[in-house]
């Protein structure tokens, strides 16, 4: 912890019966590091929170509050819609905690663009509005802020240019606070920024304070070290020998993507999928990436992991996957013990349809860079999955001292960079595969799907 001033006794948390603006209010459980930052009267505050730690929680309560002191609006920024939801939801456990009757609405806002904002007016005409994040929405309204998880708001450079003028003139407060992402964002180089009071609070100093939870076992459960050290112990890593930085992979992220398989898609005539599957079986996740192709866009369409599952059972699945009509070609690790169940898959659909590939050195630099330029030039939609985001990042490209490249990843609960290589393997079997032909699917005997002059 550093920086903090004592908010004058008005906002003080000391007693059951504490007082805002001459109203008592029930007495709300806090943590002490909670209490301080609730308690505290700066003007800006900078808080650098582990996850767990209840920063929403404890930043929502300290804007009520302060909202019902200083009889004036609140804003908070969330990184999203379901973030913003979620402050609100605090909002309203608060209110109900401290008997404070409020009136709750939800509405669509136009200006420029449409985006959802919640609102809470309280009994004094404040009122407290939680949105999601944008350029837009941090210049089109007048309050004190929180902005919650700064560290994801995609456009933290434009919000801020935007919001932080209007604090000025108005005699705004603000409140950050988000768990690291790396250093290149904006909440990173706040940190040093004179005009706010910081506080720091890892899991470890939670626990001291209090906090029940079980750190070894998060940090088992986590099963990253990188990711371990940033989002528990707040530690701002250099994300330099990630060869995925996260702000490369948050921007493929697309509400079009998804982890479930879209069979419904992969029975059309005229779409264009292709399959990445890297083999494992017990120390390695079995994952199966599908790539529908639109022009220069590939977006996913499933994401299939299995786990210590038999190969005749890994058989029948990507069996089921390869043998409709959609699917134009896949790409398979021949590596170790995926080579046999390669072998038979080539036996079974044709080489033209299923394309062993061997994780050489060469093999595995060519199919990153594929990956990877794809990501850089917008082409390739994801899901949002936290599972997926981690095995992307945690790839890491190293040069020796005689020039060779070498791709690795830690091994983890999560797998090992598994669905990396799967999606990688899809693009690769999209490469060179000009417009489509005749449509065909082959199982055993060639089955001819109806198109073209067949």
């Amino acid at each position: 912890m550093t920086k903090s001033n004592k908010a004058p006794d008005s906002c003080r948390l000391d007693t059951p019966n504490a007082s805002v603006t001459g109203r008592k209010i029930p007495w709300v459980p806090l943590l002490p590091y909670q209490k301080a930052a609730i308690e505290r009267s700066d003007r800006f505050t900078w808080n650098c929170w582990s996850r767990q730690t209840g920063k929403s929680f404890t930043f929502s309560l300290r804007r009520l509050i302060r909202g019902l002191h200083r009889r004036r609006n609140q804003i908070i920024l969330s990184a999203g819609e379901r973030q913003s939801r979620e402050v609100m939801h605090k909002v309203r456990m608060h209110c109900h905690a401290m008997q404070i009757h409020a009136s709750w609405t939800g509405s669509s806002i136009m200006n420029g663009a449409t985006f959802k904002s919640l609102e809470a007016t309280l009994p004094n005409g404040v009122r407290i509005l939680a949105l999601p994040a944008n350029p837009m929405t941090a210049r089109g309204f007048t309050g004190d802020v929180f902005l919650d998880e700064f560290a994801m708001h995609r456009d933290d450079a434009e919000i801020w240019a935007a919001l932080f003028p209007t604090l000025l003139r108005g005699d705004g407060e603000l409140d950050v606070a988000s768990t690291p992402r790396g250093k290149g964002n904006l909440f990173y180089r706040m940190r040093d920024n004179p005009q706010f009071a910081t506080s720091l609070v890892t899991l470890r100093d939670a626990i001291d304070q209090g906090l029940q939870a079980n750190e070894s076992e998060l940090r088992d459960g986590i099963g990253d070290e990188f990711a371990w050290r940033q989002e528990f112990c707040c530690e701002f890593l250099d994300e330099a020998y990630a060869f995925m930085p996260l702000d490369m992979i948050h921007n493929c992220e697309s509400r079009d993507a998804s982890v479930a398989i879209n069979w419904d898609l992969l029975r059309l005539h005229g779409v264009e999928v292709f399959v990445g599957i890297d083999i494992g079986r017990f120390r390695d996740l079995t994952a199966i990436w599908l790539w529908r192709r639109d022009g220069a866009t590939y977006t996913t369409i499933g994401v299939e992991t299995l786990e210590n599952t038999p190969f005749d059972e890994q058989e029948a699945m990507i069996a089921e996957v390869l043998s409709q009509r959609a699917v134009r070609r896949c790409c398979i690790d021949a590596s170790g013990i995926g080579l046999h169940l390669s072998e038979r898959l080539v036996e079974r659909f044709g080489a033209h349809s299923v394309e062993p590939v061997v994780f050489t050195l060469a093999a595995k630099s060519r199919m990153a860079s594929t990956l990877r330029i794809q990501a850089e030039r917008g082409a390739l939609q994801i899901p949002s999955d936290r599972a997926i985001v981690e095995d992307w990042h945690s790839v890491t490209r190293t040069a020796s001292a005689g020039g060779s490249v070498r791709f690795e990843a830690d091994r983890n609960k999560n797998g090992h960079a598994d669905r990396f290589w799967a999606a990688a393997l899809g693009l690769t079997a999209a490469e060179g595969c000009g417009p489509m032909g005749a449509d065909f699917a082959t199982d055993g005997r060639l089955r001819f799907g109806g198109a073209g002059i067949w």
